[in-house]
């Protein structure tokens, strides 16, 4: 077996060797055994599915949130030669059915899906009939409530489950505490499971937090301290482009970047900080998952992030080279308060939670009863000033609301335009002879994407088209829109928007299921987490990585002996033992009796006459070990 796993890592990952753990964890899950893998940030998780996966026939089905990190691996996969493929939240209902017929009929080896996919009747049906292999569940923390990103979906993994018992599944994440772990466990239902934990202590990384009013002064200067490329996060969309320039103006090549920025702004930003054309990026924490660049040296944390364990993922993004980078969370009293203010707000009152859904509803123009599974572009500056609303209020009710799976909201992430013929030759032809005008673009998109067109939807490139055509980009988008509504083909227009999606039918606002005994233990929760890492911040005596393994239940005193409170620890250990020497020496050099001057003292003990020494012959002093004569010479007493 593990011949045949090297032969796959080497075949389509071109790698001779897995990382460390990577191999076990891969053995265990082809082995057809249940499998929990805790592997920090830049872990290589990916590998510990793909590979198992792809030893054995059939398909694996993978469930994740993540939308923009699903579409990365399926894009990633294609080019590898592996088919892949992603169902997900604003999907047309026929391109899903095409989608999960060719995940039966064809040779696909992996279908991402998005957790509240997993409780459609379609997406079950469809299940039933596929060959599935293995089951992967990435970001696997969701599935507690006490995790930090709850999503009540993937408690329908433990019903895909049924639908294939004898499939074994991996369950993936990067930080989960005790209590979180066991949850995974027993929600997954998941039977004699091996445990696989890398330790969370990063040798490399050096953790440290700067307690500054000026924080771009302080950021300004670790960066001119420490050269290389670096992260800067903060929570604020507008604060991004400042820093930005602030940075900029100073001297240092810097960039910024959140999810409100178009798709093709943030490729080209992410591209330039990759290449290194830009040293420093400025982001929301829209930036970083998926992303693979292992020579981060710094990562600054401008704002406190909501929990300790987004801080430990975010930090863990420098450094996975191995080699020295640091991480360092500037903050002060007022960030503390604004923090613990956030998790009081972060589940907001039951009324204000229906009024949101009711305002939503007036919104899309939805009645009670209908659009059940239906998708819809969301913009919450505009939707929040229709309705007199407050953002941040909105935005934790939305997500609460999530919660309660009501709906689904999704942060911007582009889809690029896809394409499928939905007749066969015969008709094509026919439609082609009946609109001439409609004919050249036909032969075009033939000539372009081929026969692929009949089986399966494939992403296309109206600029192109046009190009070719000659003729403007929108003519093409009006007439591919026009065989869309003939029947002819299946056009889905590309989206660069966030969506919401109603997960059941609209219901009543006023008689709301909401759990509020779920809700309340959530607001507890949350704020639980803002004052675990108000303890980070604030203390200033067990090392950082030390205090970070502790809170994931990794029981350890072995200091790094790099963060800031080790390196503190150190000098304070070096005054100590400095002062302990001198005094020794001090009574040592006085116990033959003979009283000496200041000057004499200091040049038998080989010290200076300063602050110090004079410090500790007072201290001695004080003690009645030694006494100072009328002739200020000093002896023993």
């Amino acid at each position: 077996m593990k011949t045949k796993a090297l032969s796959v890592l080497k075949q389509v990952y071109g790698f001779d060797d897995f990382r460390p753990m990577q191999e076990d964890i891969v053995l265990s899950v082809a082995g057809g055994q249940d499998t929990l893998a805790l592997l920090p940030t830049g872990g290589g998780k990916s590998i510990c599915f793909q590979v198992p996966a792809l030893m054995k026939e059939g398909i694996c089905i993978v469930v994740s949130p993540l939308i923009a990190l699903m579409k990365d691996q399926v894009d990633n996969l294609r080019k590898k030669g592996v088919l892949a493929v992603a169902v997900y939240s604003g999907m047309r209902k026929r391109e899903i059915d095409t989608v999960l017929d060719n995940c039966i009929y064809g040779n696909y080896r992996f279908l991402y899906v998005s957790p509240e996919r997993l409780k459609t009747e379609l997406f079950r049906e469809r299940v039933k009939q596929m060959k599935v292999n293995m089951i992967a569940v990435d970001e696997a923390h969701c599935i507690s409530q006490w995790g930090y990103d709850f999503r009540p979906p993937y408690l329908e993994i433990a019903e895909l489950r049924e639908i294939h018992p004898k499939v074994p599944v991996i369950a993936l994440t990067a930080s989960a505490t005790d209590v979180v772990q066991q949850d995974i466990l027993e929600k997954l239902k998941m039977v004699k499971p091996k445990v696989f934990k890398k330790s969370f202590a990063r040798a490399n990384l050096s953790y440290s937090v700067r307690m500054v009013e000026n924080k771009e002064e302080k950021a300004f200067e670790i960066l001119q301290k420490i050269p290389g490329s670096a992260i800067v996060y903060l929570r604020n969309r507008k604060a991004t482009k400042q820093v930005s320039q602030a940075l900029s103006y100073m001297g240092i090549s810097a960039t910024f970047y959140h999810a409100g920025l178009d798709n093709a702004t943030r490729e080209a930003r992410q591209q330039d900080w990759i290449t290194g054309k830009v040293r420093v990026i400025v982001a929301t924490n829209a930036f970083g998952m998926g992303i693979d660049k292992p020579d981060v040296r710094t990562v600054i944390h401008l704002d406190l992030p909501e929990n300790l364990e987004n801080y430990y993922q975010e930090a863990g993004r420098a450094g996975r080279d191995e080699k020295k980078a640091y991480a360092v969370l500037l903050a002060n009293e007022k960030d503390l308060q604004i923090l613990a203010e956030r998790a009081e707000k972060s589940y907001p009152p039951i009324e204000f939670l229906k009024r949101v859904y009711q305002c939503l509803a007036n919104y899309y123009r939805i009645a009670v009863g209908s659009n059940m599974m239906s998708s819809f572009d969301f913009d919450i500056s505009k939707f929040t000033d229709t309705y007199n609303l407050e953002v941040l209020s909105t935005y934790n009710a939305l997500k609460v609301l999530q919660e309660e799976n009501l709906i689904e909201l999704t942060e911007s992430f582009f889809v690029p335009s896809t394409l499928h013929f939905l007749v066969n030759h015969g008709k094509l032809y026919e439609f082609q002879v009946s609109y001439g005008k409609l004919d050249p673009l036909i032969k075009v998109l033939l000539r372009t994407y081929g026969g692929e067109l009949f089986v399966e939807y494939l992403r296309i490139h109206e600029n192109k088209l046009a190009q070719a055509l000659k003729i403007p980009e929108q003519e093409v988008v009006r007439q591919l829109e026009q065989m869309d509504n003939l029947g002819i083909l299946a056009y889905n227009k590309r989206k660069d928007q966030p969506q919401v999606t109603f997960l059941t039918a609209r219901m009543d606002a006023g008689k709301l299921p909401l759990n509020q005994k779920r809700i309340a233990e959530r607001r507890e929760n949350a704020r639980q987490k803002a004052q675990a890492i108000t303890a980070y911040t604030k203390q200033d005596r067990i090392c950082r990585t030390v205090q970070l393994q502790n809170y994931f239940g990794e029981d350890t005193e072995k200091e790094c002996g790099v963060c800031d409170v080790c390196v503190q620890n150190k000098k304070r250990s070096t005054v100590m033992d400095r002062s302990l020497g001198l005094r020794q020496a001090v009574l040592a050099t006085l116990s033959g009796g003979q009283a000496l001057s200041m000057d004499e003292l200091t040049e038998k003990v080989a010290v200076k006459n300063d602050l110090e020494t004079v410090a500790l012959l007072r201290e001695l002093e004080d003690e009645g070990l030694i006494a100072r004569g009328a002739d200020g010479r000093i002896k023993m007493n």
